[in-house]
């Protein structure tokens, strides 16, 4: 069950409450012999995903057409139901511009059914991969709309995509998203519902495929994990418009990064398999990279040591091939010694304890973005506490801390508790000290 973000976009539209509405469904339905009790707390269910039951949805459709004077249909509220008459198809690019727009606009409104939603698993997660990589193709997405778009605007996207980029590896999460959320609503969903042809379209697709991705990041920096999940879904079928498949399997790797938090392992080996084999040729050395060190990682929690060593290896081959200058902007994440700290943490599961410190060593000496050194320094920290090093863990618990200041990020906040944790299992008194100075960090409110 996922937010209603069509229908919450309508009612505002309308300018009616919760209530208001609930009202107006009760009377409407007391015209066609219905005795409904409606509050405003239904509403909210509503809203959260629940849909209602008989007709009631079409009793929502009559009082919205009715206060906004033009047809309302199902699919405007987002209640229409697949294979039904007069559907509209859920696939269509106009309709998920629709329900696009319409995310955005309940984010930047804080709506808290929206912030707070859980991430889906099965075949909810599933789907927008699997279509992603198979049939249809999107033939034509060229639209005819009040606004020409053309090259400087997607120039702006992409300068766009590249400024929030850098504000989040150097703010964090929590403090990017308002902002990329607010430039999404202002500025990308007049330009998709624009006027432009194919080939124009596929450049405005992917340019917002890329900035839409960073606003699914940001969400899942802010542990909003529901919400960073659609984010990334919706990346992912602005990728399949754009026909770049490169930008496809990037985004994949996104949500394998996802899976990985959320403990599918499984379906984090999957879904980089996916992204592997549909992508071909297209796939960069960077990107293939990743994707192998984070199956690496996913192996190694399941216990399938043959496989995560196998993964390794091609990681590692990978990360020997990458030439900067061939690399689309999205894959610029891996930086020098990123394979390191992934094929560390792998290691470490596999119980390879000093091979996991020489790799996690590595990273932290190889250049990287600020936030990107947090968490190599958190996973040495981690690695030498295994290996019972615990004076040198603390010092770099401590470096940890400090690099962190100022980061408005959940993740690391959760990537430094973990590390406090550990430390409080230490008796050494430089273990003790770093836990007090990672607790005086934590304290700073976001």
């Amino acid at each position: 069950m996922q937010p209603n973000t069509l229908l919450d976009a309508i009612l505002d539209e309308a300018g009616i409450s919760h209530s208001g509405l609930a009202a107006h469904v009760n009377l409407a339905g007391r015209a066609r012999g219905l005795g409904l009790r409606y509050e405003h707390t239904a509403v909210a269910r509503w809203l959260k995903g629940q849909r209602p039951r008989g007709q009631v949805p079409d009793l929502i459709c009559e009082v919205l057409a009715a206060r906004l004077r033009r047809p309302v249909t199902l699919d405007d509220i987002g209640l229409g139901v697949p294979g039904e008459p007069g559907a509209a198809p859920t696939s269509s690019l106009s309709g998920f511009v629709e329900r696009a727009t319409a995310l955005w606009r309940s984010d930047e409104q804080q709506r808290p059914h929206l912030l707070g939603a859980p991430a889906v698993t099965g075949t909810p997660a599933v789907m927008p991969v699997w279509e992603w990589e198979n049939p249809p193709e999107d033939i034509d997405v060229s639209r005819g709309g009040a606004r020409r778009v053309d090259r400087a605007d997607i120039e702006m996207l992409r300068a766009a995509r590249t400024h929030y980029e850098q504000m989040y590896r150097k703010a964090g999460g929590v403090a990017t998203r308002a902002r990329i959320v607010g430039f999404l609503n202002s500025e990308t969903a007049a330009l998709l519902r624009g006027s432009y042809p194919d080939a124009t379209g596929r450049q405005l697709h992917r340019a917002t495929g890329g900035l839409v991705a960073v606003a699914g990041i940001c969400a899942y920096d802010s542990n909003a994990h529901g919400l960073a999940q659609r984010y990334f879904h919706q990346a992912l079928r602005l990728a399949k418009a754009s026909g770049d498949r490169g930008l496809g399997a990037y985004v994949i790797a996104l949500l394998v990064n996802q899976s990985l938090f959320m403990g599918e392992f499984r379906q984090s080996v999957a879904f980089a398999e996916a992204a592997l084999r549909a992508a071909g040729r297209e796939i960069t050395p960077a990107l293939a990279c990743d994707l192998y060190a984070m199956q690496a990682k996913a192996y190694a929690r399941l216990g399938d040591t043959a496989s995560a060593y196998r993964c390794i290896s091609r990681a590692e081959s990978a990360a020997g091939r990458i030439h900067r200058g061939t690399e689309p902007d999205e894959t610029g994440y891996v930086q020098p010694g990123l394979v390191n700290v992934q094929v560390a943490e792998a290691l470490l599961g596999l119980g390879e304890l000093r091979a996991a410190r020489e790799n996690a060593v590595a990273a932290v000496a190889a250049p990287a973005h600020d936030r990107g050194r947090v968490h190599r320094l958190a996973m040495l920290s981690k690695v030498e506490l295994r290996l019972g090093a615990d004076d040198s863990a603390a010092a770099t618990a401590t470096r940890m801390a400090e690099e962190a200041r100022g980061m408005e990020s959940q993740r690391l906040r959760d990537r430094m508790r973990t590390v406090r944790a550990s430390l409080l299992g230490s008796s050494s008194p430089e273990a003790a000290g770093a836990a007090e100075v990672i607790e005086k960090a934590l304290r700073v409110p976001l």
